[in-house]
């Protein structure tokens, strides 16, 4: 056997968290010739915790062959940028991972980290699946035909990975932030980037297939969040008007206690209203019919597959009341954070499913 061997490792979970397994191959590095492999179940877990397993798995397996020099191939961006330092372990679940992969590492004289994309992992990726069926019982259908939860939704819905933009200005001082275009604080270019990284690690955004395409608002504060996202993935940037913020009139740039003072009885009304409009602007119900037509319109354009949508947080609380199926009470009870992850599938028979809501871990 050659001292210099190649390491392939995958993972993966039945419903993030769901049964989970890894899978990893070790070759010789000159002849390719498979020397090892490993399938491994694990019970209940995420996808990135399987992925660091097949990882360790894979380490583990050159180390007892003797190996010095081991070159791994993963199809996980998320692994393979953290494990070569670019990125920071920012989950708590990973971060012990993280540190016994490194001790493994430590042991051999040289480790190189490469990202492939799936296709050129498949070997991994089928002893991960083998382990995952094992986990599951062996009868679970494939996760992209299986109806979806309780509702019976049959079909490939379309994903979308709804992105708020992050702070500017305005939203320090919490003030009516619409129609005016302004751009990130420094806090703000920081979350972003963040949200690109845990974009980029996400199942179904960067797939042999192709990268899972960004729409965005065309506001400065959207346009320059998604291009963070389109930096880390290497999606195509795309803009749509029906994802543009409320337009807030002549409420624009005030403080919340600012426009109550101006306009007593309407700001009143229209926090509990959404026929209510502003002065010279744009009511909720607008909002509500604008987005609902950007769904439809996305829907049709991406059916099946999963899109980015960068937008702000009253649309993307309407694509969640759409996905939820309820009443407008939505737009005043739920709280969305700046650049948080939200997820909401459509799918082609009408049904609808919410996968996430709110997700801040990434620059938290």
């Amino acid at each position: 056997m050659s001292s210099a061997v190649l390491v392939e490792a995958d993972g993966g979970s039945r419903g993030n968290p769901g049964p989970a397994g890894c899978g990893a191959v070790v070759r010789d590095a000159e002849t390719g010739a498979v020397l090892a492999e490993r399938s491994i179940g694990l019970g209940v877990a995420t996808n990135n915790v399987a992925e660091y397993q097949g990882l360790i798995a894979g380490l583990r397996a050159a180390a007892e062959l003797g190996a010095v020099e081991v070159a791994v191939r993963m199809d996980s961006k998320l692994v393979v940028e953290q494990m070569a330092g670019r990125w920071k372990v920012k989950h708590a679940n990973l971060q012990p991972l993280a540190a016994e992969a490194r001790g493994l590492v430590d042991g051999f004289d040289r480790v190189s980290f490469e990202w492939v994309p799936r296709a050129a992992n498949a070997h991994a990726d089928r002893l991960a699946n083998e382990a995952m069926d094992e986990q599951a019982g062996g009868n679970e259908q494939s996760a992209r035909t299986r109806p979806s939860g309780w509702l019976g939704a049959n079909g490939t819905p379309t994903k979308m990975l709804l992105l708020r933009h992050g702070q500017t200005p305005l939203s320090v001082e919490r003030r009516y932030s619409g129609r005016g275009d302004v751009s990130l604080t420094e806090l703000g270019e920081r979350q972003v980037r963040a949200a690109g990284e845990r974009l980029a690690a996400m199942d179904g955004v960067i797939t042999p297939d192709g990268v899972a395409p960004v729409i965005a608002s065309p506001l400065t504060r959207t346009r320059q969040t998604a291009q963070a996202v389109v930096d880390a993935t290497g999606g195509e940037l795309h803009f749509h008007d029906g994802l543009l913020e409320t337009d807030f009139g002549e409420w624009e740039g005030l403080s919340f206690q600012e426009a109550a003072d101006q306009f007593p009885k309407l700001h009143g009304e229209w926090l509990g209203d959404p026929s209510v409009v502003p002065p010279g602007g744009e009511s909720l119900d607008a909002v509500y019919r604008r987005v609902t037509a950007a769904r439809d319109d996305l829907v049709a354009r991406y059916a099946g597959r999963t899109i980015i949508v960068v937008s702000h947080v009253t649309p993307i609380k309407a694509l969640l009341r759409l996905g939820l199926g309820v009443g407008p009470e939505l737009f005043y009870s739920l709280h969305l954070d700046l650049a948080s992850l939200s997820i909401v599938e459509f799918y082609p028979d009408g049904h609808s499913s919410v996968r996430l809501v709110n997700d801040i871990s990434h620059w938290q």
